[in-house]
């Protein structure tokens, strides 16, 4: 009960960061400034570090012990056992250009894993939440992933890794893969992308290189919506319906993924 009453508070905390994070980030500045991360074309703006800073201090304020894993840089260890794991707008790229879908991404995680998750979109009005055993939510109201779904029916999200060298090669799997399924969609969220499939609206998802600030909200949302979601040991990302999720995986080895 404790652990479950714990989990609550995080959550009700993290919910009200991440929409207080989404209204400050709604003010969009009249310019930018834009700097490169790990190549020319991975991304901050000022915009990532305000958020981040906004977010970790809204934390700490309520809960001094805690650690920070934040794709800007914050970082700190835990003395309470709980680590929190923030991206500040997962999709920035979209939000540099004024297009939906980008998101703030609030996980909290203890010795067992993840805890509690928050994916706020609201440039289209979604918010998604989860508590480990505690089911997955959509703008308050329970969600489940689509199961059983066939590979020829399945609508597909997918992203592309930031290192240009590699684009060519996913090209070659997205054309393998494009005759198998319904079709494939690029939002331009991770984190959006993988709560799509825990509520239906995508029914498999995968892209490679991504980090753990990227997944840890939205994937604890997917798993408590049904579906199955795991990095390999060559970093690509698969989320999908049980049903599903073993023929995607043999359908993107067979296409070279």
């Amino acid at each position: 009960m404790a652990n479950k009453v714990l989990a609550s508070e995080l959550l009700e905390l993290a919910l009200g960061i991440a929409q207080r994070a989404g209204e400050m980030l709604l003010k969009r500045p009249s310019t930018f400034e834009v700097t490169s991360k790990s190549v020319a074309i991975d991304i901050a703006t000022q915009m990532d570090r305000d958020s981040e800073k906004f977010i970790v201090h809204s934390l700490l304020s309520s809960r001094p012990e805690d650690g920070i894993i934040g794709e800007e840089g914050s970082e700190r260890a835990s003395s309470s056992g709980i680590t929190w794991v923030i991206d500040p707008i997962d999709g920035t790229v979209n939000y540099l250009y004024g297009l939906p879908g980008w998101s703030v991404c609030i996980a909290a995680k203890d010795s067992e894993g993840g805890l509690i998750g928050v994916v706020h979109s609201p440039t289209v009005g979604s918010t998604w939440t989860a508590m480990r055993g505690g089911g997955a939510f959509f703008n308050g109201k329970p969600i489940h992933c689509n199961d059983p779904i066939a590979l020829d029916r399945a609508l597909i999200g997918t992203g592309f890794v930031y290192d240009v060298s590699k684009r060519a090669h996913q090209g070659r799997v997205i054309a393998a893969l494009l005759p198998q399924v319904r079709d494939i969609r690029r939002m331009g969220s991770a984190a959006v992308d993988i709560c799509y499939v825990a509520m239906g609206s995508f029914d498999g998802y995968f892209e490679i290189g991504l980090k753990e600030w990227d997944i840890a909200a939205a994937s604890l949302v997917a798993s408590e919506a049904g579906a199955l979601i795991a990095t390999n040991a060559q970093d690509r990302t698969t989320c999908a319906g049980p049903t599903l999720y073993p023929v995607l995986i043999a359908a993107l080895e067979l296409g070279g993924a």
